[in-house]
């Protein structure tokens, strides 16, 4: 389902949130506006796609995107997402690439609270303040390797596309590199050149990040690995927790049940920002 952005021509205040209850697989078209955006997913799996990068967010993970940067937005079933859009004046210390961010528990309290800020919140008074605290926690946060580089050149474009809709392809490198015109040698090169990764580095994260999906709806690891091109799934979980510090399962965990108020969208009388996607439709 297509979901419709709310229109905004400037930010009320420094920071603008929002809640979304994503009860459908959902996507934005390509777009760019003038603020950042934090995406932040308590359950399900967001995901953001530029030229240059692909970038999936699951649970307690974050997506950075600055300003003017053109980007698409998809999510998973059941996905619960709080926003933020930010005002690049309030956060001069701003990435300027899009990034995956592993979000403290702090964190994760100030942006449930902030989400349930009034539109015009007062800058001068407690709400300001915390939002003061906010922003310098964000700037606070790690960076995750929840992304994938992507190829420029059109060739090598055409090889990622087919390995992200089959990831159990078991095609090897020489035999891929003739269905692009290249050589085994060449698109090596290309791959380096274009995504600063190997060429095995890079089909590896693309396995993994896709193995999100079928986690996300449930499937076994046992199903995920073998869909992902693994053939043993003791080699999946190793490779996973090399390639992310986490093992599957616990890269899937979401918010402990003490915040279990950040996977129910408040009251429309908490928060004017708070909405379903069904507003949206």
């Amino acid at each position: 389902m297509e979901r419709v952005l709310p229109k905004l021509s400037a930010l009320p205040r420094p920071i603008f949130p929002r809640v979304e209850a994503l009860t459908q697989p959902s996507w934005v078209r390509a777009h760019a506006h003038d603020w950042i955006q934090l995406s932040y997913a308590t359950r399900g799996v967001l995901g953001v796609r530029t030229r240059l990068g692909s970038y999936l967010a699951p649970p307690q993970r974050a997506i950075w995107v600055p300003p003017g940067l053109e980007h698409s937005v998809v999510s998973t079933e059941r996905t619960q997402m709080r926003s933020l859009y930010i005002d690049p004046a309030a956060a001069p210390w701003g990435w300027a690439q899009c990034r995956v961010l592993s979000v403290t528990s702090l964190v994760r309290e100030l942006i449930r609270v902030a989400t349930r800020l009034p539109e015009n919140y007062d800058e001068s008074g407690p709400a300001g303040r915390l939002v003061a605290v906010l922003l310098d926690q964000l700037s606070e946060l790690k960076e995750v390797l929840f992304s994938l580089p992507l190829p420029v050149d059109e060739r090598l474009l055409r090889v990622s596309a087919q390995l992200e809709a089959q990831p159990d392809d078991q095609r090897t490198l020489t035999e891929l590199a003739r269905g692009a015109g290249l050589s085994g040698r060449t698109l090596t090169r290309l791959f380096m050149h274009d995504t600063g990764l190997s060429f095995r580095s890079w089909r590896r994260r693309l396995r993994l990040l896709k193995s999100l999906d079928g986690l996300e709806a449930g499937g076994s690891v046992t199903k995920v690995s073998l869909d992902s091109g693994y053939t043993s799934t003791s080699a999946f979980i190793a490779a996973f927790r090399r390639e992310f510090g986490v093992t599957p399962r616990e890269a899937m965990q979401t918010p402990p049940l003490s915040d279990s108020a950040l996977a129910e969208p408040a009251s429309q009388e908490s928060s004017p920002t708070e909405t379903t996607l069904n507003a949206y439709t």
